[in-house]
C-alpha cells in the first residue's frame, strides 16, 4: 500500500535537508519564520502518526537555537519583527512534550516581544519596526495563533483578545468591497509609494498573502473559546472571505494564480504556497464546520492540482514542490512598489518551506476527509 502524500512528501524532505534552516538557498542559518513553516507541518504529522522521527526533527532543529535559558540565538528582540515569532509556535509543542524549561522561557523571550510591540493608533502589530505603521495579512499568521496558543497553555485570556483584534482589524483595513479579496498590506501613514492615497492598501492582491491570512484565522479558531464575544465575527468574516477566493480559483487546474484576480495577464502564473494554504484553511474550515461544501469541494480540487502541476519526482525518486514564489514584499530596499509587474518578477524555487511546510498541512487535512 503507497504511503499517505503527508507521509511521503515528509520523507522526502527530512532526507533531503536534516536541518531545514541549512536549505541550499538560505543564506545563513537563523531563527526565521520559514523554519516554522515546516516545523508546524511535522507538528501536525506527529499528532497524527506519532512516529518518533517527526518529534526528532522538529527538536533538533529548535535545540539548534534554544539555549538553556530561554534565549534564543540568532533571534533580536530589538528588530521588532512580526516574522521572528513564528518558529516559536513548536515552542509549546516542545514544552507540553517535554516540560524542559527552556522551552517556557523560550515562549516567555518572544511574548516579551509582543508585549512591548510597536502599533498602529488602534492596536495593531507593526509589520516590523523598519516598516512603521504598517500591518501586512503575512503577520497576522506569524502572531494571531501563537497568542492564542499562550492565552490557553498559560491563561492570559486578554491574549485572546489581541489575537481577534488584529484579525479583525486587518481585515476591516485590507478588504477590498467589490471583490471580497484583501490587499497584501496597509499602511496607516499613507507615506509609502505603494499605499492607496484615500485606503492606505497595497495595489494587488497576492495569493499567499491572503493565504497567510485564511490560516492564521483557522488556527486562531483551534485555541479561542467557544464563547469569546469575537469568535462569531471571526467565523463569519472566515466565510465570506472564503467565498470571494473560491470565486477566483482557476477552473481547469483548481489552483491558484500568483496575482489572484488576474489570471489572464501576461506572466501571471499558477502558484504553489499559496494554493497550499487555501486548501489547507479550505479543507480544516469545512471539517471544523466553519465553512460549507463549497469550500470541501474547492479544497479537494486545488488539492488534486497541486498534485498535477506542482509535485515532482527527480530521478532518485525524492519528492519536491515547485512552483514556489521565493518571496513577496512591500517597501525596503530595492523598494517593492506592490505592483503586478512586482509580484510576478520574484523568482521561484522548490521545496521552499513556505509552500511545503503548507502543503503537508493540505495533505493532512484532505486525507482526513
Amino acid at each position: 500500500m503507497t504511503a499517505e502524500w503527508s507521509v511521503r512528501m515528509s520523507d522526502s524532505f527530512l532526507k533531503q535537508y536534516p536541518l531545514v534552516s541549512d536549505m541550499p538557498f538560505q543564506r545563513t542559518r537563523s531563527w526565521n519564520y520559514e523554519n516554522g513553516c515546516m516545523l508546524t507541518a511535522l507538528e501536525r504529522l506527529w499528532r497524527k502518526t506519532g512516529d518518533g522521527r517527526y518529534f526528532d526533527y522538529i527538536r533538533l532543529n529548535m535545540d539548534l537555537f534554544v539555549r538553556a535559558d530561554g534565549t534564543i540565538d540568532t533571534y533580536r528582540l530589538e528588530e521588532y519583527n512580526v516574522d521572528q515569532i513564528n518558529q516559536g509556535k513548536s515552542l509549546f509543542f516542545l514544552y507540553e512534550q517535554t516540560k524542559e524549561e527552556k522551552y517556557r522561557l523560550a515562549i516567555e523571550t518572544l511574548m516579551t516581544q509582543m508585549k512591548s510591540h510597536p502599533r498602529t493608533s488602534e492596536g495593531g502589530l507593526w509589520h516590523k519596526k523598519i516598516y512603521p505603521y504598517q500591518m501586512w495579512l503575512d503577520g497576522v499568521y506569524m502572531t494571531s495563533p501563537f497568542l492564542t496558543r499562550y492565552a490557553r497553555m498559560f491563561e492570559c485570556p486578554q491574549w485572546y483578545d489581541e489575537a481577534a483584534h488584529e484579525i479583525l482589524l486587518m481585515e476591516r483595513h485590507a478588504r477590498d468591497p467589490q471583490t471580497g479579496l484583501l490587499y497584501h498590506g496597509w499602511d496607516e501613514s499613507g507615506e509609502q509609494a505603494w499605499a492607496n492615497r484615500s485606503t492606505g492598501c497595497s495595489p494587488n492582491f497576492w495569493s499567499r498573502a491572503m493565504g497567510w491570512y485564511v490560516m492564521a484565522v483557522v488556527d486562531v479558531l483551534d485555541d479561542l473559546p467557544p464563547d469569546h464575544p469575537k469568535r462569531g465575527l471571526i467565523v463569519g468574516l472566515f466565510y465570506r472571505l472564503a467565498e470571494a477566493i473560491i470565486r477566483a480559483q482557476d477552473a481547469d487546474t483548481g489552483l491558484w494564480y500568483q496575482v489572484t484576480d488576474q489570471e489572464a495577464r501576461t506572466g501571471n502564473y499558477l502558484e504553489a504556497s499559496g494554493s497550499a494554504m487555501f486548501v489547507y484553511a479550505f479543507a480544516k474550515g469545512a471539517r471544523n464546520g466553519y465553512l460549507g461544501e463549497s469550500a470541501a469541494e474547492s479544497a479537494r480540487k486545488g488539492f488534486r492540482g497541486l498534485l498535477d502541476l506542482c509535485v515532482e519526482s527527480d530521478p532518485d525518486a525524492s519528492l519536491h514542490l515547485g512552483r514556489i514564489c521565493s518571496v513577496a514584499g512591500l517597501g525596503g530596499r530595492p523598494y517593492r512598489d506592490g505592483s503586478f509587474d512586482y509580484y510576478v518578477s520574484e523568482p521561484q524555487r522548490r521545496d521552499d518551506p513556505k509552500g511545503f511546510g503548507p502543503f503537508v498541512s493540505a495533505c493532512l487535512e484532505i486525507e482526513a476527509q
